[in-house]
């Protein structure tokens, strides 16, 4: 990929055309990352409503560990979240080029740690690697929120079928609806049908992957994400040089 493309996708300077670039790598890391997840620890990693509604099950039948074990990754997932939000406004305050690139180089940093240590983390062990993955889905998810203004999520697959429903529906009545701009519908509908079927083809990839190369396979995803953080980053060591000099 070019560079100057590169820097685009995580510019301080955002397009509506960079967003939805984005949004497409991210979402098909997402499906990777949960789809191999699972056939680690058997659990996904970035469907809260499951998790919380696995949290039920289990209090009613009265398996007490599972449900602290569910609270766990809906709190690393908040904490990713939430460590995402710091890392962008801790940048935005200093005026740094990778403001947005700082969530991304974090997880793929998590992911290369992941990578190398993950059979660490089976067996009776494998809270620590759901806590692991659900903290990097919070990070990735929060970032793509907060870049698009909450127009975009990359793991929130519930939302993008219900908006694909919205948008059709929109489009099919727009002729007794004049207000309705279908070219917008369209562009809206190509945008969501693609982050699914990005986040299903990852999917495929990331189960195939963990098949053959076992924990590792997080590597390749580790390499996009600081393919798509660095050049940012590069921008701003440039500027503290050329400030120091």
């Amino acid at each position: 990929m070019p560079l100057h493309y590169l820097r685009r996708l995580t510019s301080t300077t955002r397009s509506d055309a960079a967003n939805r670039h984005l949004a497409r790598y991210l979402a098909l890391i997402a499906g990777a990352t949960n789809a191999g997840g699972f056939l680690a620890v058997h659990q996904y990693t970035s469907h809260m409503s499951g998790i919380v509604s696995a949290a039920a099950d289990n209090l009613a039948s009265g398996n007490l560990s599972l449900v602290w074990d569910s609270f766990a990754a809906v709190l690393a997932f908040f904490c990713g979240a939430y460590g995402s939000t710091v890392l962008i406004r801790w940048g935005k305050s200093r005026a740094l080029y990778s403001q947005y690139a700082l969530p991304l180089l974090s997880e793929a940093v998590l992911m290369t740690v992941f990578g190398f240590t993950g059979k660490q983390f089976t067996g009776s062990r494998s809270l620590g690697t759901v806590i692991l993955l659900c903290f990097t889905m919070g990070l990735q998810n929060a970032m793509i929120t907060k870049i698009s203004g909450s127009v975009i999520r990359t793991t929130h697959l519930t939302g993008m079928v219900t908006d694909i429903g919205i948008a059709i529906g929109r489009i099919s009545s727009a002729s007794s609806h004049p207000d309705v701009n279908v070219t917008e519908e369209l562009a809206t509908l190509n945008l969501l049908t693609s982050l699914i079927a990005l986040f299903f083809a990852g999917g495929v990839i990331g189960a195939v992957g963990f098949k053959h190369a076992g924990f590792l396979f997080t590597l390749p995803l580790a390499i996009l994400l600081l393919a798509l953080a660095l050049m940012p980053v590069i921008d701003d060591f440039r500027g503290q040089n050329a400030g120091a000099s």
